[in-house]
Parts: structure tokens; C-alpha cells; sequence
């Protein structure tokens, strides 16, 4: 689709209510198994978020609204209603961004272990520097089963560019602040649909705890923890996750 000028990629499979999902910083979700699941009852629309999965990083994108900005103008030009909204972890910091925007497109909102909020004091680290530690380190961080993470030994070099690229592109949008908006909890009160959190017990990068703070910046949001998952739940428990998911979208 062109929208905003950009060439922006859209996934769209499976049919009934929309559902946007917004993936995280590895890169787009819509292939994976649980997205085929969720297919079977909702249409899902899956865009990629511009400087990922090999797209153009457009050169006045530098920061997470932009992205906010572009999903409005998408769920005006799909006449998109009643959607539900899943997030990510970075695009669970876009989606409750956009939330706090309007809602009027909007019916729920999923978000599965997002960053963007600080739930610390200054000097705490509330979010794990993912491009400061070692590859093993991260797989400890990121999954409960470390040697789920993909391997880079035997990758085809296109793909590692395309896994570089999305590291540069994840930076580029989350670095300053780190992972955060200073100014984001103090408007989550204007999210008024009912809001999930979807959370994997073993998280090093955002903990359960940190889960729970942002959890209680939202008024009325409920969160369930999934055991033997980290960062991606939705990788590591498809099932639970999407269990879960289709009981709160009722």
C-alpha cells in the first residue's frame, strides 16, 4: 500500500472481525504458526513496520510516533471498525501510543510483554539493553528455552542482513529514550476499551513485575502470565497464547 508516500507492506489473511497486529522487533509475525490459528477467526491485517524485513526505513522516520501516525491513516484507509488491537512488545508500545490517541476504530487491545513505559526510578533498569549484551546472553533474555533462538552459524547472508537491518531500524526508533516515552503514562488513562496483557513468565527483557506495573497504568486492564515463555510467548506456548487471547476477544 502507499500511504504517507511510503510503500508500506501489508499481510492480510483469514477472515471475520479485523485484528491489526503490530509486530516487535524481530520482525513481522504473521507467518508464524499462532497467526495461522488466529486466522481462523479474524481477519488479520499485518503491516511491516517501515526498516524492517528489508523494507526502505523512509528518512524522516525517527521515532515511535511516526509509526503511530501511519497506523491511524491505515485504519482510515482499510474504514477499519471495531478492531482488535495486538501489539508486540515495541509494537505494544505503538498500539497503546495509538490508544491513547482514539479508540473510536478501535473495539480491545492486546498487548503482549510491551516496552514503553518506565515503572522505575530514573537510575533503574527497567528495560534489558538488548544491543549491549552478547547473543547468548540475549537468547537468555529473550526466551525460556535459550536455544530456541534462532542460530546465526548457518543463516544465508540475506537473511542476517535482514536481521541486522531490523536491529538498525529497532534502534532507530527506540533508542532516545531507551525503549520509552516519558509522556505516555501519564495519557494511558485516555484508553477506555478493554485492555489485556499478555505477559511470558520468564522475560528478561521487560520482567513480569514490570508487566504489572504498566499493567495498573490502565484502568481496568487484566494481565495473564503464560509459564515457559519469554519475551515472544506466542513463539514459545502458541497455544496458551492464543488460548488466552480469543477468551479475552470473547
Amino acid at each position: 500500500m502507499k500511504l504517507q508516500g511510503i510503500d508500506l507492506d501489508v499481510a492480510r489473511m483469514g477472515s471475520g472481525p479485523p485484528l491489526l497486529m503490530l509486530h516487535g522487533g524481530g520482525g513481522p509475525v504473521a507467518g508464524m504458526p499462532f497467526a495461522a490459528r488466529l486466522a481462523e477467526k479474524f481477519e488479520i491485517i499485518a503491516p511491516v513496520h517501515p526498516g524492517f524485513a528489508g523494507t526502505r526505513l523512509p528518512d524522516h522516520f525517527d521515532r515511535v510516533d511516526d509509526l503511530v501516525y501511519l497506523y491511524l491513516d491505515l485504519l482510515d484507509e482499510l474504514d477499519l471498525r471495531d478492531v482488535l488491537l495486538v501489539g508486540c512488545s515495541m509494537g505494544g508500545w505503538v498500539a497503546a501510543e495509538l490508544a491513547t490517541m482514539t479508540t473510536e476504530r478501535l473495539s480491545r487491545l492486546v498487548l503482549v510483554d510491551p516496552v514503553g513505559v518506565k515503572v522505575g526510578g530514573r537510575d533503574d533498569r527497567d528495560i534489558a539493553d538488548v544491543f549491549a549484551v552478547p547473543g547468548e546472553r540475549l537468547a537468555e533474555l529473550m526466551f525460556h528455552d535459550p536455544s530456541k533462538m534462532p542460530g546465526f552459524a548457518d543463516m544465508p547472508e540475506e537473511q542476517l542482513e535482514t536481521i541486522a537491518a531490523n536491529r538498525m531500524a529497532l534502534g532507530v526508533y527506540t533508542w532516545d529514550p531507551y525503549m520509552h516515552n516519558p509522556k505516555l503514562p501519564g495519557r494511558l488513562h485516555r484508553i477506555t476499551i478493554p485492555t489485556h496483557f499478555i505477559w511470558g513468565a520468564s522475560d528478561g527483557v521487560v520482567s513480569v513485575d514490570y508487566g504489572r506495573g504498566f499493567c495498573g497504568m490502565i484502568s481496568g486492564a487484566t494481565m495473564t502470565v503464560i509459564d515457559e515463555a519469554g519475551h515472544a510467548p506466542y513463539l514459545e506456548q502458541p497455544d496458551r497464547f492464543v488460548d488466552d487471547l480469543l477468551s479475552f476477544a470473547g
